[in-house]
């Protein structure tokens, strides 16, 4: 099994939407000319692990997969004071994806955003956690961050040398209210090039295993109800498998979610963000969506 997210971007399919680093020229350029789309548009940010640029540790992935810890702070903390409304995967799902729930008063002034991380690397424990807790201290604010986690890769309870999360720290993560856990398969395998029984067991045995993980804390079940596609990869029979098993999907592939005109669960889209991705980037795009979305309002119109 690999990691290495970039290492399989060559062979993979390019991304139809706009680059990162153009998205926050294309709202600006449609703001200026008054073109009248009026769906709103939600940035959801995929992340992989996360580094101490203060620590001489280093982990087998690569860096560039890796974004600064004091960075995620930085725009964790931003968002915090201007009023974001941190996503779950059901969040998403269920008030802006189906509808079939309204926004809660106390949310309707909020700014959407969801933040996820994939391949369930350590550092999202032990750099992550520490950070929240903080935060939480300071604004009295509890944020959740999603996890798409590959239950093949789960290191064994106290082990030393894994880059993978333990089920333990999953479980506190979980219950101290920070994770949203949700499925990547189970061992992070390119699912357009697997068999129907070899496709079927990544995705039920990994929603199987997670479940089993943090079954007394999740009696909902809501856990692995969600998926990311590994290497962002699919097609017409992945996406169909996957919708036996799961809500919703999600893709990597730099693009924005028009949730107005979204009709397809299992490709939501999300940004990729590395090292190349500053902090300050995000927040210029976030704020500037959000302004976007406020002056239209959460309009269904496309």
């Amino acid at each position: 099994m690999t990691d290495n997210h970039d290492s399989n971007f060559v062979n993979s399919p390019k991304p139809k939407g706009f680059s990162l680093s153009l998205v926050l020229g294309f709202v600006i350029f449609f703001s200026i000319v008054n073109i009248q789309y009026t769906a709103p548009i939600i940035p959801i940010l995929g992340f992989h692990g996360i580094i101490d640029a203060k620590s001489n540790v280093r982990n087998s992935y690569p860096e560039d997969m890796q974004y600064l810890k004091q960075d995620i702070e930085k725009l964790i903390e931003q968002l915090i004071i201007n009023d974001y409304w941190f996503l779950t995967t059901q969040d998403l799902y269920d008030f802006f994806l189906t509808k079939s729930k309204k926004i809660p008063s106390q949310y309707q002034k909020k700014k959407p955003v969801m933040i996820s991380f994939d391949d369930g690397y350590k550092t999202v424990y032990t750099n992550l956690i520490p950070i929240l807790y903080k935060l939480q201290k300071k604004y009295g604010k509890k944020v959740k961050v999603v996890l798409f986690i590959n239950p093949g890769s789960l290191a064994r309870k106290g082990s030393h040398d894994s880059i993978h999360l333990e089920c333990n720290e999953l479980r506190e993560g979980l219950r101290k209210g920070f994770y949203d856990i949700q499925s990547h398969g189970l061992n992070h395998k390119d699912l357009t090039k697997l068999n129907r029984r070899e496709l079927i067991k990544e995705l039920l045995q990994a929603r199987t295993e997670l479940r089993k993980c943090t079954h007394d804390l999740d009696p909902d079940q809501q856990v692995a109800s969600h998926f990311a596609y590994p290497y962002g990869a699919h097609n017409q029979q992945v996406e169909s498998y996957v919708s036996k098993y799961y809500l919703s999907s999600y893709l990597y592939n730099d693009e924005l979610l028009n949730y107005g005109c979204s009709k397809n669960h299992y490709e939501i889209p999300r940004l990729m963000v590395n090292r190349q991705k500053s902090t300050k980037q995000l927040l210029e795009i976030a704020e500037t969506l959000s302004l976007r979305n406020n002056q239209k309002g959460y309009k269904d119109k496309c």
